[in-house]
């Protein structure tokens, strides 16, 4: 059986969302465009995701799901509440910079989009609940990708200095958890959504990458710095889309390769944790021929201004082979793996493995010695309102319980683990594909893909278990 002791008294349970998938109001207040604002739903999402194609400006006719979401923007109030009646300790949300620096690089800030923040942190701490802000979730002002290429230039470092320190001052006095780039290690992936890149005809695109890499790693110490600085006492961190790579068989080839693949995302959290580039990525730079431009302060500024803890987002392992005949993929995940056959799938493809969730956590802490924060988790899945408006959504219940369980083991091995805050609470725009009916929340949100629906807000059965699992601490869960 779980003990409540598994799980700390000051433990902070709660959900996530990002900015761009909830708010809405794309240009509402003076906020400026953002890269996410320009993602279509339909076959053209993936490639302007990963750069291939240069799309910088809203096409007629042709729908873009953010643009107003779930209009958190203006049903914050209401949707707070519904948080809060489910015992929530905290919420992690993302601050959207083209709200707060409109082109990005504007001299003065826009007091409208600072003022929103502001009411939505009052709006959380007036029901005790812990802002975790996140301050670059996917989300970089188009106007800094047309007239700089974004962070393929060492000017967007100074710009998002600016734009975090400006917001560390505003709410200094509300926010004391703070993360840099969500799921950094995307930015290999998906360099557009990670980094706002578009790849020019003739680029080396791993130049571009890593270079692009090192421009936000430096941006992320900056902010470790600032942050320090401003709020002194608050913990900022950094945010690792994991999930633990398996070798498919006990080959020594594919040993080594699942180990290449953890490095791949690895990469970004040694440097953020131990400031400094590890050996193995400048083994690569040399075989690839890739050459780091740094200022000389560089390595200076990454050694003396490491994260407090590791945020991290798992929904799935992942597997790896050399063998091309077992090369099966599977489908929805972004990175890409192998298909593991001791494990079943949910409907866009990812893998359910909550065991992985234990393995990851205790690679993390292994690896970091540093509190870890499990800032995503969830199931993405279709949901059918029967008559009665109960939307009866046990498989994620049950996918639900088995990651807490999961979760306590990692702790009961010794993982410091601060808190966990699953992904959607309330169903939002999903960031892979677009879609609506792609739905992780506890609360439904009448919206379908194509932006039809009154969004009108449905408690799921979820609702009320996730209730009791805060309410008894974990005690509730079943074994």
């Amino acid at each position: 059986m779980v003990k409540t002791s598994k799980f700390p008294a000051d433990f902070l349970w709660g959900g996530a969302v990002a900015a761009n998938q909830v708010e809405g109001a794309y240009l509402e207040d003076g906020k400026g465009l953002t890269t996410v604002d320009l993602l279509p739903t339909g076959e053209d999402r993936l490639k302007i995701m990963t750069g291939q194609v240069d799309h910088l400006e809203p096409q007629p006719e042709t729908y873009y799901p953010s643009h107003e979401a779930i209009d958190f923007y203006h049903t914050y109030k209401e949707d707070i509440a519904l948080f809060a009646e489910m015992g929530f300790k905290s919420f992690r949300l993302s601050i959207a910079w083209a709200r707060i620096f409109p082109n990005g690089d504007d001299a003065v800030p826009n007091e409208a989009g600072l003022q929103f923040y502001d009411d939505v942190f009052d709006e959380l701490l007036k029901h005790n609940i812990e802002p975790v802000v996140t301050t670059a979730h996917f989300d970089v002002p188009v106007n800094l990708v047309k007239k700089y290429g974004s962070w393929k230039s060492r000017e967007l470092v100074t710009f998002y200095e600016r734009y975090v320190r400006t917001i560390f001052e505003r709410y200094k006095d509300k926010v004391k958890y703070w993360m840099t780039f969500n799921e950094i290690n995307m930015l290999l992936h998906l360099p557009f959504v990670g980094a706002g890149l578009v790849f020019q005809p003739g680029e080396d695109k791993n130049q571009v990458l890593y270079q692009a890499a090192h421009h936000q790693l430096v941006a992320s110490a900056l902010a470790v710095k600032a942050c320090h600085e401003i709020i002194p006492g608050a913990n900022i961190g950094c945010m690792l889309a994991a999930g633990a790579v398996y070798p498919y068989r006990s080959h020594p080839d594919d040993v080594w390769k699942a180990m290449e693949k953890d490095r791949e995302s690895f990469f970004f959290i040694d440097v953020q944790s131990h400031g400094e580039y590890p050996h193995y990525a400048k083994r690569f730079f040399k075989d690839n021929n890739i050459y780091i431009e740094m200022e000389k302060e560089d390595e200076e500024i990454l050694k003396n201004n490491t994260v407090d803890y590791i945020g991290f987002s798992y929904y799935s392992s992942r597997c790896a082979s050399t063998d091309e005949d077992i090369l099966q993929k599977t489908g929805g995940n972004v990175f890409g793996s192998v298909k593991n056959p001791y494990l079943k799938t949910s409907e866009w493809g990812w893998t359910i493995d909550p065991k992985g969730l234990r393995i990851t956590a205790n690679q993390l802490y292994d690896r970091y010695q540093k509190p870890l924060f499990i800032v995503e988790n969830g199931l993405g899945a279709v949901d059918n309102i029967p008559e009665g408006d109960m939307v009866d959504d046990d498989y994620r219940i049950d996918y639900l319980n088995q990651h807490f369980l999961e979760m306590a083991e990692a702790m009961e091995d010794g993982v410091d683990i601060i808190g966990y805050t699953s992904w959607g609470p309330i169903d939002l725009v999903s960031a892979s594909t677009g879609e609506m009916r792609k739905r992780y929340g506890y609360i439904y949100v009448d919206r379908d893909n194509d932006g039809n629906g009154s969004l009108k807000r449905i408690k799921k059965k979820s609702f009320d278990w996730y209730k009791n699992v805060i309410r008894s601490n974990g005690a509730s869960l079943e074994e």
